[in-house]
């Protein structure tokens, strides 16, 4: 048996399904070798071998060590603030009269098409480093405020840049189809058209794309419109996301589910059919409660129907400038517990193992068990609860990006 490079003891949350509340092991070990998990178990069943000279000892009693957090939904790449949108909500405008008069998405896309591509990275660089202060070592990040061939393409780079500069991983989704830019109103099945023909092709050949998402939704794009962006994404092997059923009831999460989507996100008016759907064809739900609380909405999401149907929940915090302006999963943990009631073993799950799952990576990082990458996070906390319970302040003593 090969001797690990480092083994780290402490208390193990290793959030593997089938193994109790939080998958905890009691006075855990863990061998990391390689970059990867080589062994997670109980400290008095470590086998002998996997201990040499060589081996790095590192031993933490009392804390915790969970795999390493997952922002599985982030809008973090886009140039200037809408804190006026905000202070006007508190007012009682509301997000889709903002949209309507041209502000919300489209003001955004102002701003970001405006700023290059390192000024895109300098203006994410901060936010970044708030999440990856949480634990967080791999991010979701989308596209979406260029709206333009170009300027979808900055963004996706500016993503790319920003995994490489510190060494995390970043997941890039093209979400073109976001809202339909000035220079195509009223004309979205035209916008379409341009995004199967020039950027999806485009951000493929670069390289820059993992995954296709859609806002599909009555002030975004029809049912229709995001089958046809799907179907063509499909067609070229990429995966497939949605923002579903946040503002109404249109058959969002039925849509995403029959394209086998890997997730479909926000979902407060998902329909019994649609869940049923999504547990069907495997699809996580992924639950943002920071634009839920941001927009003053009332309907929470069907959790207790989730539950029931078997749907795999997930948690993001949504970072974006107009719905969530939030640089924190721990508090976004804390927030799904508060406004949504999932227990704080969900929202853990929600962050590190459903979370994987929704970027289509649950057989490389989520969870602590041989053969994963060794991304995991220790923490000094009396009980894995703590990490939902506290509303900031909380970080780990140590985050791990694969090599121990």
């Amino acid at each position: 048996m090969t001797g690990a490079d480092a083994v780290w003891f402490a208390n193990l949350a290793t959030m593997q399904p089938g193994r109790g509340a939080y998958g905890a092991v009691a006075d855990g070990a863990l061998a990391v070798l390689d970059g990867r998990i080589l062994w997670a178990g109980a400290a008095a069943e470590l086998p002998q071998p996997l201990v040499t000279p060589a081996t790095g000892i590192h031993d933490h009693p009392g804390c915790w060590i969970t795999p390493a957090l997952i922002d599985c939904h982030t809008h973090l790449v886009f140039g200037g603030e809408r804190s006026a949108e905000f202070e006007a909500r508190l007012a009682g405008d509301s997000y889709e009269a903002a949209a309507r008069r041209g502000g919300g998405i489209l003001s955004t896309v102002q701003a970001t098409r405006a700023a290059t591509e390192a000024e895109l990275v300098a203006l994410a660089r901060p936010r970044l480093r708030r999440l990856l202060a949480d634990g967080v070592r791999t991010v979701e990040i989308k596209s979406g405020y260029g709206l333009s061939l170009d300027s979808e393409l900055k963004m996706l780079r500016a993503a790319r840049a920003l995994g490489r500069e510190h060494g995390i991983r970043v997941r890039t989704t093209l979400l073109a189809a976001h809202a339909v830019p000035p220079e195509f109103a009223g004309g979205a099945d035209a916008y379409v058209d341009h995004i199967l023909g020039d950027m999806l092709p485009a951000a493929l050949a670069e390289g820059l794309v993992d995954a296709v998402d859609a806002f599909a939704e009555t002030i975004a794009f029809s049912p229709a419109q995001t089958a046809r962006l799907f179907a063509s994404a499909a067609a070229l092997g990429l995966p497939v996301k949605l923002h579903a059923d946040q503002l109404t009831e249109g058959g969002g999460a039925a849509l995403a589910a029959a394209f086998g989507a890997l997730s479909a996100d926000h979902l407060e008016y998902a329909s019994q059919a649609g869940i049923r759907a999504m547990a069907k064809a495997g699809t996580v739900a992924v639950l943002l409660p920071g634009a839920y609380a941001t927009v003053g909405a009332r309907q929470p999401p069907p959790v207790a129907a989730l539950r029931a149907h078997g749907v795999p929940i997930a948690i993001a915090t949504d970072c974006n400038p107009g719905s969530s302006p939030m640089c924190s999963l721990l508090l976004a943990a804390n927030l799904a517990c508060s406004l949504f009631r999932l227990t704080p073993e969900e929202a853990l799950a929600g962050m590190t193992r459903e979370a994987a799952r929704a970027l289509g990576l649950a057989q490389e990082t989520g969870t602590l068990q041989p053969g994963r990458a060794a991304e995991f996070a220790v923490w000094r906390i009396g009980h894995p609860r703590e990490l939902a319970y506290w509303m900031g302040g909380l970080s780990p003593l140590h985050v791990s990006c694969g090599t121990g």
